[in-house]
C-alpha cells in the first residue's frame, strides 16, 4: 500500500505529520490492505495565517484494486480533526463500494419455463 502525503505551502510537511498520516491510515485500513494500492493525502490551509473555524481542508485519494478511485474530503480546525474526518468518510464509502461489489442487487432475473401446455391454456382465454 503506497501512501503519499502532500501539503500547501501554508502547512508544514514534516517527517512528524508523514509518520503520523500513515500510521492513521495503515490502522483505519489494515483490514482491507490487499485490497487498496494507493493512497493520495493532500492537506492545506484555506485562510492561511489569518484562522478560522475548519479552514484545514484534508483530500484523500484511495484507489481500490481493478476498481475507480474514491476521493472524500473534510474541513477541521486542525489537521488532526480533518485527517480523522477524513478517514471516516473514506471507511463508510470504502466499505459501501466493497459491498456492492461482493453483494450486488439486481441479480440476474429468473424466468419462468415455457411449456406447450400454458401457451395452450393461454390461446383458450383468448377466444
Amino acid at each position: 500500500m503506497n501512501i503519499e502525503i502532500r501539503t500547501d505551502k501554508n502547512i508544514q510537511n514534516s517527517e512528524r505529520l508523514i509518520t503520523y498520516v500513515r500510521a492513521e491510515l495503515n490502522a483505519a485500513f489494515q483490514r482491507h490492505s490487499e485490497r487498496i494500492t494507493h493512497f493520495s493525502v493532500h492537506f492545506s490551509d484555506e485562510n492561511a495565517a489569518k484562522g478560522g473555524a475548519d479552514d484545514i481542508h484534508c483530500m484523500i485519494e484511495a484507489r481500490p484494486a481493478g476498481l475507480k478511485p474514491v476521493v472524500v474530503n473534510h474541513r477541521g480546525h486542525n489537521i488532526d480533526t480533518a485527517i480523522h474526518g477524513a478517514i471516516d468518510r473514506l471507511k463508510r464509502s470504502l466499505e459501501h463500494l466493497f459491498e456492492k461489489k461482493e453483494n450486488p442487487r439486481a441479480a440476474v432475473p429468473v424466468f419462468a419455463e415455457v411449456n406447450d401446455a400454458d401457451t395452450e391454456d393461454a390461446e383458450d382465454l383468448k377466444d
